[in-house]
This record gives structure tokens, C-alpha cells and sequence, in this order.
């Protein structure tokens, strides 16, 4: 391994002042090696049941679940310049971007570093075909050397059209492998949750520093940027969306955070999509009203509706329950007089991730059965508009799947104000 891993981003760790509040919240810290070892014991594990001899991923947060280890995540997720191979029987491999190898050398699940090739035309220009059979070849012999199914069968998450092609040229078996990451990443390590807890407190935290801002005058981006400053002091790494939208822009849902100012009497609602620490996703949303007070008749009924829906439905997520079961028993508002979600939920990891169950009116078009496991974590989500008009109001609870039952993993109060 390569030397100063105590300088890694990771390593470092959070600030005295976030260790002290965990503690204070008698929070455990999560045992990182144990987490690192289980998935990619669970990686393994999919691609053995699917005789498949090696998992590329190009995805950051793939790559993270692999390794825990990160190189610019927004911009090699639209940049394929960093990638890394998981082999069934054999090492796991990372090829890191541009003299980079130090940032995956604290991952003791990595048993070798290597530069990674890139051909995208940013890179390659005119030599993208060229570069990409060296890259092709590079990630096939290491793949033939340890190889269990008798032939050469790989499977990507997000690879590029040229990189298909280049391996397709070498007889490559080249399977679709975002289907194996989310089975992974499904069932979470007891580890894993204590990372969670940790992240959920940081991202209430940062929540609350938003909070202290908001009154009547205060912008909508001026609130989301409070929320992202909050998340990096709290260990967090990014904020996926930037959801947040007050009054009129409430309904329908997905406005993004604008100069609007908010007004005194108006709901303002936001989602936190926030990659909070140790990489984990804390995806929960509130909707407040501005400038106290009680609500409106208009905004109490939607209000209204919208806990309605989020308490009767997060008893549905039980183990053994399958998502065919949840979507017959959900409650939810008409479609025809409701503006709603895309979906009555989705499972949560490092990002938003399998399943998502929907509505009964979208279950021929776009609905899949599967069942509910203890060690799941499910966003339980709520968006209820009028399409009338008037504002909307957007709830989320973030929830773990438990032996005795769906214990509610983000405590921040619902109320309106």
C-alpha cells in the first residue's frame, strides 16, 4: 500500500465538534473495515450465483459501495476516467484517475492500485478506438487469469458505448450489472446502520442550521445553501437534487431552489437528498410554514393528507411483505384530483436505490414484485398538491426494516411550524 493514508479525506475523519455531538446522542461509530469486508463479500456473492467471473463499475457511488474510497464523485459521474473491477475469485482492483492511486490506498479490501485508461474523446480524441482495445486489454487479462465460468463474462454498471464495443471485440460476455449492484446494495450490515444513525443525526443537524434562517425574506437558495454548508461541516459530501420550493412553486413537485424570497404565511418544503457522512444518503423532506402562525384551511387539508399517507404506510414494510402487498394496502391521494410522487417509496443506501413501489394505477406500466428483508432501508415519501392549484406539501421518513418491525430512522418533527 501506498504511504500517508492518514492524509485520505476518510481517514481524517469528522470534526472534533461532530464526533462530540454523536457522542453526546449516544451514537456508536460504525467499524469502516467490517463494512468494507461485508460488501464487497455481497458483490462477490451476486456475481457467483450468476457464474459471472467480474464486476466494472464506472458509477462513483458503486465504486464507493466497492471500496469506500472517492476521486471527485460529480465529475467522474459524467467523466469515465476512473473505474474499478471486482473479481468473483479473484483481486479487486482499482484503476484510479490521474496519479490518484493514494486516494484509494487506505482501503484495505483493495489489493491492487493501477492507472486507469481512459478513452473518452476528452481524453482520447481521435485515438478513442485505439485506446479504448489497450483499455480492453488491460481489464481482460486480469479477468482471464482468475476466470470460473470457462469462458469471459463481466458485467458493467455504466459503461460507455465505446468500452462495449471493445470488449465485445475481445469475445467478452458483457452483461448488464446494474441490476447485480442494487441486489447488493439492498441488505445493509448492522455496521452499516450505525453509519446511518450517524449520517441522519448530521444531516437533522444541518437541517437545523437551516431552520435558524428561515423567516419571512429569506430566499429559497439562501436556505439551500445553508443546508449544503451544514452538510460538508457535518462529514457530509454532496446534496444530489436542490429541491426546495415555497409557495405557488410548492405544486406540483420538483421545483428547484430559485431567488424566490419567502413570504410570511407560505409553505416552503424541501427534500434533502443529502450524501451525509461516510458517503450515506439521508433522504427525508419537511415542509414548513413561514413566519408561524397556523395554517390556512387549504394548507391544513393537505398537510393533513399528506401524514396521513406517510403513518399509514410505513407499517406496510415488513419482512416478508412483498411490494405486490404494499401497493394494494397503500394509502394515497386520487391521481385525478391529486398532484403526487413518483413513487409510495424506494429504498436508500449510498444513493436512492431498489425498490421502488408504486402507486396501483401505474402497477401494470411500470410496478415489479419483490419482497421486503429485515436490513432494508426504505424512504417512505408523500407529496400531496391539489392540481386545482394551491400549494403542496412534500413529507419523507427514512426508515429501517427490523425484526419487530419499521423503525423510524429520521426523528425530525413533521410539524408544520
Amino acid at each position: 500500500m501506498m504511504e500517508h493514508t492518514d492524509r485520505n479525506m476518510h481517514v481524517v475523519g469528522p470534526r472534533p465538534e461532530v464526533l462530540e455531538a454523536w457522542r453526546l446522542a449516544d451514537l456508536e461509530l460504525p467499524d469502516l473495515a467490517t463494512i468494507r469486508r461485508y460488501r464487497v463479500e455481497r458483490i462477490r456473492s451476486e456475481l457467483r450465483q450468476r457464474n459471472v467471473d467480474a464486476m466494472l463499475l464506472y458509477d462513483p457511488v458503486n465504486i464507493r459501495y466497492a471500496t469506500d474510497s472517492t476521486n471527485m464523485s460529480i465529475w467522474t459521474s459524467h467523466n469515465a476516467v476512473r473505474y474499478a473491477l471486482v473479481c468473483a475469485e479473484g483481486p479487486l482492483v482499482m484503476f484510479e484517475f490521474s496519479k490518484g492511486e493514494f486516494l484509494s490506498a487506505h482501503s484495505e479490501v483493495v489489493d491492487e492500485i493501477r492507472p486507469a485508461v481512459s478513452f473518452m474523446p476528452y481524453y482520447a480524441g481521435s485515438r478513442v478506438y485505439e485506446i479504448a482495445a489497450k483499455w480492453a486489454r488491460g481489464v481482460t487479462e486480469i479477468v482471464k487469469e482468475h476466470a470460473r465460468s470457462g469462458g469471459l463474462r463481466i458485467a458493467a454498471d455504466v459503461l460507455p458505448l465505446d468500452g462495449v464495443r471493445a470488449l465485445e471485440a475481445v469475445e467478452v460476455d458483457l452483461l448488464s450489472g446494474m441490476a447485480f449492484m442494487e441486489d447488493a446494495r439492498m441488505v445493509k450490515h448492522p455496521e452499516e446502520i450505525k453509519a446511518m444513525r450517524c449520517a441522519v443525526h448530521a444531516c437533522q443537524r444541518s437541517i437545523d442550521d437551516m431552520r435558524a434562517i428561515f423567516e419571512p425574506g429569506v430566499t429559497e437558495v439562501e436556505l439551500w445553501a445553508e443546508l449544503q454548508r451544514s452538510n460538508f461541516l457535518n462529514f457530509g459530501e454532496w446534496i444530489e437534487t436542490r429541491l426546495l420550493a415555497s409557495g405557488q412553486r410548492t405544486n406540483p413537485w420538483y421545483h428547484e431552489a430559485s431567488s424566490k424570497v419567502v413570504e410570511a404565511g407560505e409553505i416552503m418544503a424541501f427534500d434533502t437528498d443529502m450524501i451525509s457522512a461516510y458517503g450515506i444518503c439521508v433522504d427525508m423532506s419537511r415542509s414548513w410554514l413561514c413566519g408561524g402562525g397556523q395554517p390556512n384551511p387549504a394548507q391544513a387539508d393537505v398537510y393533513g393528507r399528506a401524514v396521513d399517507m406517510i403513518d399509514r404506510n410505513i407499517p406496510l414494510f415488513v419482512a416478508g411483505a412483498t411490494l405486490r402487498d404494499i401497493t394494494d394496502k397503500a394509502t394515497y391521494q386520487s391521481p385525478e384530483a391529486f398532484n403526487g410522487y413518483t413513487v409510495l417509496a424506494h429504498g436508500v443506501g449510498l444513493a436512492d436505490e431498489y425498490p421502488s413501489v408504486f402507486i396501483r394505477e401505474s402497477w401494470d406500466e411500470t410496478g415489479f414484485d419483490d419482497v421486503i428483508e429485515v436490513g432494508n432501508v426504505i424512504c417512505v415519501e408523500a407529496f400531496v398538491g391539489r392540481k386545482s392549484g394551491g400549494e403542496g406539501i412534500k413529507l419523507e421518513q427514512q426508515v429501517l426494516v427490523t425484526e419487530s418491525g419499521p423503525e423510524i430512522l429520521t426523528d425530525y418533527s413533521m410539524a408544520l411550524s
